[in-house]
């Protein structure tokens, strides 16, 4: 393969000041690519200083000259969707040609582990042993030459940066699908089997991170809300040497302590007590009573704020989208009251760094999980409500996933029905195939003598308790205690009670980090968890 074509492939931008030999194109360029149909779709790279550019595509022919930095950009004209691939030809004192490139729907999936999480973790990904449900059946099923991946490389950045590795666009067949996201796939495959246009998929997501890794610098410093995030990054940079010091000589006691453990025998069971279950080998037993030690974070970590949008969103920009989404916040829930602040700051600036006004975010509220881990069982609820406050900025959506988690897993392996939750909020708000695309979403109560009446909008089509009584209902009064409640469905309305609060005021519904969460409409969608309280 020529040194071009290799550099394309991997999605390297050349950024030294140095006289560039070629023109090079933009990271997301690479054969097998999809552009964004019915707007305008830029197309960038470098070459020579005042080099003059050619770009041509689909019939249109566009000319520019390269900026004193080697810069260039040009537009191409909207385009229709094209479902036969093309060649995309860019000349300047070279000729660099990206073959068979097709125009449809591209979406930008972000996020960290429930989104990098691919459908067959044996691809090569960091899952060690998970795979979606049905795994077999989906991958061997998997033959949509028209949806297209492209996976960008794990990259911290300390500025914005220009180029990043990608795995290149790669068609969706039972060899590739695996190492895909699962929640953009199944999205895709919805989307595809309703449009029949091509989907393009571009995979930006790194497991075990928090929202103010995704930051841009401008984000980061749009609000003093956000002035913490800052400080603690730079007092945990300044304490890091020491950590590291400590870290490694707890690492070093620790390898010593495992390895007296691996050559110490094992001993029998005395007397003829019969055993259900074999002991623990001393090796088995010093890991359940010792976690290995550590690393702290320091600098170059996923943690670090802004890093993963200058490594990994910046090179992106500006690509054309129809839009994103995300599936994030399991690392944000020891902060979980600052994160609307942060949430609402990276959308409002990824959307201005791309240039395309506010293209449609939607995004995956958390799932049911035990996280024993938490101090209380509260600090998920109020994540996911921070999530929900979100809605409030215009094209966002919402998947609500509290039934379909693993409590003793926070990476469930039902994503299919995220995908295709995501997929109804494209499809009614975007596409035009209207129905209801979201679960009930708490409206307001009134008091109706010693219950509260509960309204909801997105319950038209009526509520439904799946399998018993409404679960996961509690109320109080003026004194603030919440009380386990009942509840009577009445059309699209619940009349929640108990006895122990003849004067009820605030109502409760999943307010827990796994609650058991079995209210839906008539469209089998959940109800998204809400306090009317904000006690």
């Amino acid at each position: 393969m020529p040194l071009t074509r290799r550099l394309l492939f991997v999605g390297l931008v050349i950024v030294a000041t140095a006289v560039h030999a070629e023109v090079v194109l933009a990271p997301l360029f690479t054969d097998h690519a999809v552009l964004q149909r019915d707007k305008p779709v830029p197309i960038w790279g470098r070459a020579d200083a005042s080099e003059k550019i050619t770009v041509v595509f689909a019939g249109q022919t566009h000319t520019t000259t390269a900026a004193k930095d080697g810069r260039w950009i040009v537009m191409l004209d909207a385009l229709a969707a094209q479902v036969a691939g093309a060649d995309l030809v860019v000349t300047g004192k070279n000729t660099v040609t990206i073959s068979d490139v097709l125009v449809g729907e591209v979406w930008l999936c972000s996020g960290q582990s429930n989104m990098e999480f691919t459908v067959d973790a044996r691809a090569g990904t960091w899952q060690a042993n998970a795979r979606v449900d049905r795994a077999a059946i989906e991958i061997a099923s998997a033959r949509f030459p028209l949806i297209r991946h492209v996976r960008i490389a794990h990259t911290v950045a300390a500025t914005p940066a220009e180029a990043v590795k990608t795995s290149g666009w790669e068609l969706t067949t039972p060899e590739t699908v695996g190492g895909f996201t699962a929640v953009g796939y199944f999205f895709a495959r919805d989307l595809f089997q309703k449009l029949g246009v091509p989907i393009g998929v571009i995979n930006s997501s790194v497991g075990g991170t928090p929202v103010e890794s995704w930051l841009s610098p401008a984000a980061l410093t749009s609000a003093p809300a956000l002035a913490g995030v800052s400080e603690r990054w730079t007092k945990n940079l300044a304490e890091y040497p020491a950590k590291k010091a400590q870290y490694e000589a707890d690492r070093a006691a620790w390898l010593a302590a495992e390895a007296t453990a691996k050559a110490a025998p094992a001993t029998a069971p005395l007397g003829k007590t019969k055993i259900k279950t074999p002991p623990l080998s001393p090796h088995a037993a010093f890991l359940k009573a010792n976690p290995r030690p550590r690393a702290p974070r320091g600098p170059g970590d996923t943690w670090t704020p802004t890093g993963l949008f200058n490594g990994m969103i910046n090179p992106l920009l500006p690509y054309a989208l129809r839009g994103a989404l995300w599936y994030q916040g399991e690392s944000n829930t020891e902060r979980p009251r600052e994160y609307r602040a942060l949430f609402s700051a990276m959308i409002t600036a990824w959307r201005g760094h791309f240039g395309q006004g506010d293209f449609p975010f939607y995004f995956v509220q958390l799932a049911n999980f035990k996280a024993t881990y938490e101090p209380t069982p509260q600090q998920w609820p109020l994540l996911r409500e921070a999530q929900s406050d979100i809605l409030d900025l215009p094209q966002t959506g919402q998947a609500v996933t509290i039934d379909i988690g693993n409590p003793d897993d926070i990476h469930p392996t039902n994503k299919q029905d995220v995908g295709r939750r995501l997929a109804l909020l494209a499809r009614n708000r975007i596409y035009g195939i209207t129905g209801n695309d979201t679960g009930p979403s708490f409206a307001g109560l009134t008091r109706e003598g010693s219950a509260l009446r509960v309204k909801f909008t997105h319950a038209s089509d009526g509520l439904v308790a799946h399998d018993q009584p409404a679960q996961s209902l509690e109320i109080a009064g003026a004194d603030r205690v919440f009380h386990p409640a009942k509840a009577r469905i009445v059309r699209d309305t619940l009349l929640v009670s108990a006895p122990e609060v003849p004067e009820p005021v605030a109502v409760r519904y999943a307010w827990t980090n796994s609650p058991l969460a079995n209210l839906f409409n008539g469209s089998g969608l959940p109800a998204a968890p809400f306090r009317s309280d904000r006690w």
